[in-house]
């Protein structure tokens, strides 16, 4: 088995085994076409930066096979448009995407500002911990995680609970996402303090480049 992963601006994340593609959070910052081609999608909340109609539309008309798992929020400005092809996944469900093994961790995006309401927000565990996709949260799955998607800078996080989160996952390595905030500038502070004080390899990649998993 071979398990490529693509790294897209922002938050999408593109996932291939056995020439079977999954695409995670197509979003308003990622590629217009970061879903065509995707024989599964999975959206970890409604946020426009991770959840884009348009987008998802796109991979749905040039894929008549692929589908949708997504919380209650995004399945209902899908499902009439593509009748039993959008399915809707909360914490704790199991299912099969593109060939992928995915379980469902996580309820509710992260505080904002204690003003804003909380939505929900799930994360996404492949293959059993092979890849951890969390959305918006600092979610920690009840398992080991090899690839964490690491959500490195966002309105609701600061460095210090990035740094914590990878050493309460402990992953065997972290991937920069959620980056799009992040300016060029600062990106060496992000790469030495997180690979310094994380405890795993800390890693990122443009958007664009590929590696195996």
């Amino acid at each position: 088995m071979t398990l490529t992963f693509k790294k897209l601006s922002h938050a999408c994340v593109r996932l291939e085994k056995d020439g079977q593609v999954l695409v995670v959070d197509p979003g308003g910052f990622s590629e217009p076409d970061a879903a065509v081609g995707a024989d599964a999608i999975l959206v970890t909340h409604e946020h426009p930066d991770h959840f884009d109609e348009a987008r998802l539309r796109a991979g749905m008309e040039a894929r008549p096979g692929a589908q949708i798992w997504t919380l209650r929020s995004v399945a209902e400005k899908l499902s009439a448009a593509f009748p039993g092809r959008v399915h809707t996944v909360g914490h704790g469900d199991t299912f099969t995407a593109a060939g992928f093994d995915v379980q469902v961790h996580g309820e509710l995006h992260a505080v904002i500002h204690p003003d804003i309401p909380r939505i929900t927000n799930v994360g996404y565990l492949l293959d059993g911990g092979a890849v951890f996709h969390p959305g918006d949260a600092l979610t920690v799955p009840d398992r080991p995680v090899e690839t964490l998607m690491l959500p490195v800078m966002a309105p609701w996080n600061k460095i210090a609970e990035v740094i914590d989160y990878v050493r309460e996952v402990k992953p065997s390595r972290a991937y920069d996402i959620h980056d799009a905030l992040l300016t060029d500038l600062a990106r060496p502070i992000y790469d030495n303090q997180i690979g310094a004080l994380g405890g795993t390899r800390h890693l990122r990649l443009t958007p664009g480049d590929t590696v195996r998993l």
